[in-house]
């Protein structure tokens, strides 16, 4: 961010001093500086819309230029091999055909897999998905497990955290709070990590919304913008995202997806722990933290036995395993 604010102080100040030297030139002409104005006003926008795909903006400009040369050499040529006069001047609309082919083309050819037309620097026809960007909220930092999952190399592409996350993950930081601030600090520690990582590229990006309160809506609001996917595991902003309709990453989904599979019949030892909510039942957890509801197990808590599957339940906050002891082995 200073770059480009160092960077733009540059540039304004040789638009004002070529303005000023203009201007006393020519006699104190108001519209040199008028000139200048708007030049900077032009120049600073179009570097906002293209800076994203400056690359192909620069080789479509190049198009523009060479259709035009192109157009007037046509032109030319036409009258060589046809020097009797024409009934109307070609020249214009050869200019204008090549001009728009040129700008044109290496605009559209980064939609073109695998074409001819591939513009050089450009992203090589591949359009991205929009989960080669993902932004990060501040549960999904302070968690800590991203670390471990991008580096196994199942995530790659660039990862964004926007600063009202930082800003809000440094308050914590400096909470009263101990467990807060012990976790905060963590997630600071995280991103130091994640940006050693080569899988992915971690930016930090300063677009904020001052008009939005919340980081959760300020969130939904760059991912909607930007066609970002979130990763996070809030529970609630990964419900909002999904009424939004932007794409959401679910660290509590993936290790619900990892979490093995016991079919109707399987057996398994299990550890009967305490007694369940209903009467009855008892609970135990496999090792990965699943849910194992033993029917009639509240009078064996405490035992380790086998236990066979009866049925699984998927629920938002995971899978909870339904299964019977054998009478006969108890």
């Amino acid at each position: 961010m200073k770059e480009i604010w160092i960077r733009h102080r540059f540039a304004i100040f040789l638009f004002i001093l070529a303005g000023t030297i203009d201007y006393v030139y020519k006699g104190q002409n108001p519209w040199a500086i008028v000139a200048a104005l708007v030049t900077i006003f032009c120049t600073l926008l179009m570097e906002h819309l293209f800076y994203e795909k400056r690359g192909v903006y620069i080789f479509a400009q190049i198009g523009f230029i060479t259709g035009f040369i192109s157009g007037q050499l046509a032109w030319k040529f036409i009258q060589m091999i046809y020097p009797e006069e024409f009934p109307v001047n070609l020249e214009p609309y050869l200019i204008a055909c090549f001009g728009y082919l040129g700008y044109y083309m290496p605009l559209k050819s980064v939609q073109l897999p695998g074409g001819l037309l591939q513009a050089p620097y450009s992203d090589g026809g591949v359009v991205p998905s929009v989960f080669d960007m993902k932004v990060l909220d501040t549960s999904v930092i302070i968690d800590g497990r991203i670390n471990d999952i991008v580096e196994t190399g199942f995530i790659s592409g660039t990862i964004i955290v926007p600063k009202f996350v930082l800003n809000e993950i440094q308050a914590l930081a400096d909470s009263q709070d101990g467990i807060k601030r012990s976790r905060a600090r963590r997630g600071l520690d995280v991103l130091n990590q994640l940006r050693e990582q080569k899988n992915i590229t971690l930016k930090v990006i300063a677009k904020d919304y001052p008009d939005i309160k919340g980081v959760d809506s300020k969130l939904i609001a760059l991912a909607k913008d930007k066609n970002y996917a979130i990763f996070t595991n809030d529970y609630n902003l990964n419900k909002v995202a999904h009424i939004e309709g932007v794409k959401v990453l679910n660290i509590n989904d993936l290790v619900n997806a990892l979490k093995p599979i016991l079919l109707m019949g399987e057996e398994l030892e299990l550890e009967v722990l305490k007694a369940g909510k209903e009467q009855g039942q008892g609970v135990g957890y496999l090792a990965d933290g699943t849910m194992v509801v033993v029917a009639n197990g509240s009078s064996l808590v405490g035992r380790k036995l086998n236990v066979k599957v009866t049925s699984t339940l998927q629920t938002s906050a995971g899978r909870i395993i339904f299964t019977e002891v054998d009478p006969d082995r108890v």
